[in-house]
């Protein structure tokens, strides 16, 4: 492992703090965090670790303004929280056994339907009816799907849930923001044991970052109940697209 610098210490700090920020509201911060990780030296599997330590903590201290802010009842969650939970387990165990070569190229496609969506779906400001499935239904498939998505792979995961609870559950977007952080903090949580289990989070990296993390998190909490839709709808299209056009160019490097 190499040496670093007060200047890539802090570098990396600044780094975690917008990403924590942008999370907060839209996610995507992993398109910040990782490259930085990479690009001061951390080898792969250890970045991916310690990433994923970094945002455990900027997704905690989101998860944490909302459920103050009343915005979340954890008692009305946790049955998409344990089955969230699980299916991250379950994820972070399977890749290891299986190619991801396919999500790698399904993902992009995903990602850019659902810019459109937020994009041109009216009325995101409000509650829009009752939910589409019963909220076992809801926590089963989309909790235990998602979850073992981020475990498995993990881009675009936010956007996923946003969505989820936006067309199925009919929530408005800022109440879909808000537990989409906590089911977010659950699968990052089930992946992160199993990192540390093996030993690769760089500890002093991962704490310095999830400092910095955690109070972007806090600033981009604040303006998700301040600011509504006004900061979330844009960004999730913005991050949605940014995330899919890095997944199609890493798949297709001759296209730069």
């Amino acid at each position: 492992m190499p040496e670093f610098s007060i200047e890539i210490l802090t570098l990396l700090f600044l780094v975690a703090g917008l990403a924590g920020f942008i999370d907060a509201i839209a996610g995507g911060g992993g398109l910040l965090t990782l490259p930085a990780l990479l690009a001061v030296g951390i080898p792969p599997t250890q970045a991916l670790a310690t990433n994923k330590l970094q945002s455990s903590f900027s997704s905690f201290s989101a998860s944490l303004y909302f459920v103050r802010s009343g915005l979340v009842n954890l008692r009305q969650m946790r049955l998409p929280i344990l089955c969230t939970f699980i299916g991250a387990a379950l994820g972070a165990e399977a890749v290891q056994l299986i190619d991801a070569g396919i999500l790698v190229q399904l993902i992009p496609i995903l990602l850019v339907c659902i810019a459109l969506y937020f994009l041109f779906c009216p009325n995101l400001d409000q509650e829009r009816g009752p939910s589409l499935w019963s909220e076992s239904l809801f926590a089963l498939v989309i909790g235990g799907s998602i979850g073992f998505y981020d475990g498995f792979f993990g881009p675009g995961t936010g956007a996923l849930f946003t969505v989820a609870f936006v067309a199925i559950a009919k929530l408005s977007l800022v109440n879909a923001t808000a537990r989409t952080k906590v089911l977010n903090f659950t699968s990052n949580i089930a992946a992160l044991l199993f990192f540390i289990l093996a030993g690769l989070p760089v500890w002093e990296i991962g704490l310095l970052m999830a400092a910095g993390g955690f109070l972007g998190a806090r600033v981009g909490a604040k303006i998700v109940v301040s600011k509504g839709q006004r900061w979330i709808r844009p960004m999730v299209v913005l991050m949605s697209m940014a995330m899919a056009i890095k997944l199609l160019l890493e798949q297709y490097p001759d296209w730069l």
